[in-house]
């Protein structure tokens, strides 16, 4: 299902450049949604790690095993992008805020905090809802537009501030 609501969103919105991650085995499988934007020669951007955060490189095959078990294409050089339409953002859970609560290494953190102004929309995905019913969260962790899991979609009010 959430492979599904994320291409209706993507076509339905002529997403042309998107930030998303390979999978682990304890997050949302979207390989079958990278591969038909792949063939729809959509520009596909995966985090390759640099220290305490990431620089995008073009997801391509075939992909190495790093530390932590993330898979990433060679490195080759770093794209500088303008901009990014849609980031799709693996999750352990959120809150209220619509926040994202990860892995615990903040490299997302960063990286948004320094490109936060060039993403256009960003949404969540979790294999499951993880929601506390209280703000567990911190300013710097970053928000979503949209949260999908196989049972829901949330959406951040646009009343909340980011």
């Amino acid at each position: 299902m959430v492979n599904r609501s994320l291409y209706r969103m993507i076509k339905r919105d002529n997403v042309r450049t998107i930030l998303l991650y390979v999978p682990l085995g304890i997050e949302v499988n979207i390989n079958p949604l990278i591969r038909r934007l792949r063939q729809e020669k959509r520009l596909l951007y995966v985090p390759f790690m640099e220290g305490e955060s990431f620089s995008l490189v073009k997801y391509r095959l075939p992909l190495q095993q790093k530390q932590f078990g993330i898979k990433e294409p060679k490195y080759s050089k770093q794209y500088r992008i303008k901009k990014i339409d849609l980031a799709i953002v693996p999750i352990v859970g959120t809150d209220p805020t619509l926040r994202r609560v990860g892995f615990g290494k903040g490299m997302y953190d960063r990286f948004f905090e320094r490109e936060r102004k060039n993403i256009n929309k960003t949404v969540f995905v979790s294999r499951r809802l993880c929601l506390a019913h209280q703000v567990v969260t911190n300013h710097y962790d970053i928000p979503a537009d949209m949260l999908m899991t196989p049972e829901k979609i949330l959406y951040r009010k646009s009343s909340q501030r980011i």
